[in-house]
């Protein structure tokens, strides 16, 4: 594929799909509040809810932002875990409930403690020497489930299969990581409104692509991978091939890629009346 032209195709892509289709995604609670702090909390519900159909991961979000008030941030500061698993007593989002609520936010209240918000927690383990951020978010994945959690779950050390582990995926297991890195990409680029470059000490070169159903399948479509399982290697290829158009931003591209999938404009199978109008059908290999 001739790089100037993917870059062509990607960049009116990204043109295209700007803040007017926020609606699609759990991006827009995010962006509903404009305190820093308030955002940094509210993206890590939003980001760690991202799985599933796009009407109920907004029902979800908008279950537990409410339950927290009018600052994510305050209520995360104020969060006693006895009495705070009352707040999502009875809450479901598919493989959650409540009590891996609570205990994400008792996770960011910690955190918090400890280096005066998550994102001085991620940093603990970053680099601008690394490739990418594989070694600080497995650092940060471990670091998290490290935490106390015994007055959420009322044991001493994590159960293997307490729901809480489920928002912090290490890609050291080969996991793609995707709502983690959907988490960064929010928190770190900047250049645009889109995302928020609230994380300053973290470089937006280094972020790695949330790879998901939609944007794995697109991108061996445009021949960015040919993987075919979207793990963690293929969310690093993805990505590599994305930096040789924009290596200080690598991951620009990634919210219009997924409106592609998420608004049924990229079709499973090569359909005429669809296919004739894609915004990326001069690249596309369908």
């Amino acid at each position: 594929m001739d790089s100037r032209k993917l870059k062509a195709q990607l960049e009116r892509l990204y043109r295209t799909f700007d803040l007017a289709f926020l609606a699609s995604d759990p991006l827009e609670f995010v962006h509903r509040y404009s305190a820093p702090e308030d955002r940094e909390i509210a993206g890590l519900i939003a980001s760690s809810l991202a799985y599933g159909k796009v009407a109920g991961i907004k029902r979800s979000v908008a279950r537990v932002l409410g339950a927290m008030g009018p600052s994510p941030y305050r209520f995360t500061k104020r969060f006693d875990p006895r009495r705070g698993k009352e707040a999502f007593k009875g809450f479901v989002h598919r493989f959650n409930n409540g009590d891996d609520m609570a205990c994400l936010l008792w996770f960011a209240r910690q955190m918090i403690e400890e280096k005066g918000s998550i994102g001085g927690f991620f940093e603990k383990g970053y680099s601008k020497k690394d490739v990418n951020i594989k070694r600080a978010l497995s650092a940060f994945s471990e670091g998290a489930l490290s935490l106390d959690s015994s007055a959420i779950y009322g044991r001493k050390a994590l159960a293997p299969k307490a729901g809480v582990r489920f928002f912090f995926p290490n890609p050291r297991d080969g996991s793609p990581c995707k709502r983690l890195n959907l988490y960064l990409r929010w928190m770190v680029r900047r250049g645009d409104r889109l995302d928020f470059g609230i994380w300053k000490g973290v470089d937006p070169a280094g972020l790695v692509i949330p790879l998901d159903t939609h944007v794995a399948r697109i991108s061996r479509n445009i021949g960015l991978s040919k993987r075919t399982s979207p793990d963690w290697r293929m969310a690093e290829e993805v990505t590599e091939a994305l930096k040789r158009l924009d290596p200080k931003d690598p991951v620009k591209y990634d919210f219009a890629i997924c409106r592609l999938g998420i608004l049924d404009r990229c079709p499973k199978k090569s359909d005429r009346s669809k296919c004739s109008s894609c915004l990326i059908a001069g690249i596309c290999v369908l």
